[in-house]
């Protein structure tokens, strides 16, 4: 059975990105008044992985805020079988993981993002969590950084769990602070990397995260 062709994804931001993000922007500039400490250590070329926290459904918004960049990042398939939304996300750049395999594909096209030379965010927590501790991460994020030679950004976002909370329809005015951490190395080996090495670096970036979302709470 012959491989799915590489997603092709587009860094340039077409007329489309530009009119909707900056909506996005305007808005959450008027709802959130984000603040953003540290943009500088997000490369501005080549692949990297951006690790927020994740504790809203509105922390993807505040990835216009970080880099001038284009950042790329994963969507459920079924919002791309959607009249006008399915474009509108690829625009923004989303693309689709299918469900039933959602685990080893997303972290196959999390890599082919970056080797295509991309910027991603991945959430390292998986789902939406609660509380300030950061409780320990799967192995994804450095995984596919090991494999890939991206630097990872952790980030914190304080705030957005007050914008936005877990069963809100909608969201609603909140201040959210969002700091930029220093980029974390890719585990490397001579040969293949080792689970520990791995399972080292995603402690390191636990607690890089941890750290920088109590700090961001308190701005």
């Amino acid at each position: 059975m012959p491989e799915d062709p590489p997603i092709q994804l587009d860094a340039r931001k077409s007329l489309t990105y530009r009119v909707v993000a900056g909506i996005i922007r305007l808005g959450s500039r008027l709802l959130f008044r984000p603040k953003v400490t540290g943009a500088e250590h997000i490369p501005l070329h080549g692949p990297v992985l951006i690790a927020p926290i994740h504790r809203s459904n509105v922390d993807f918004t505040f990835t216009l805020f970080m880099s001038p960049r284009k950042v790329f990042f994963m969507a459920k398939d079924s919002l791309f079988r959607i009249p006008m939304i399915g474009s509108l996300l690829r625009h923004l750049g989303a693309f689709p993981v299918h469900r039933g395999s959602a685990d080893r594909e997303s972290m196959s096209l999390a890599e082919e993002v970056l080797r295509q030379g991309h910027a991603l965010v991945l959430f390292p927590e998986g789902t939406r969590k609660e509380g300030r501790a950061v409780a320990p991460l799967h192995d994804g994020a450095m995984f596919v950084a090991a494999r890939t030679g991206a630097m990872v950004v952790p980030v914190g976002i304080g705030g957005s769990d007050r914008a936005m909370p877990k069963g809100a329809r909608l969201p609603r005015p909140a201040k959210v602070r969002i700091i930029v951490g220093a980029p974390i190395s890719p585990p490397v080996s001579e040969g293949r990397v080792s689970r520990s090495a791995v399972a080292a670096k995603s402690e390191e970036l636990r607690s890089e995260l941890e750290a920088l979302y109590v700090e961001s709470l308190r701005g």
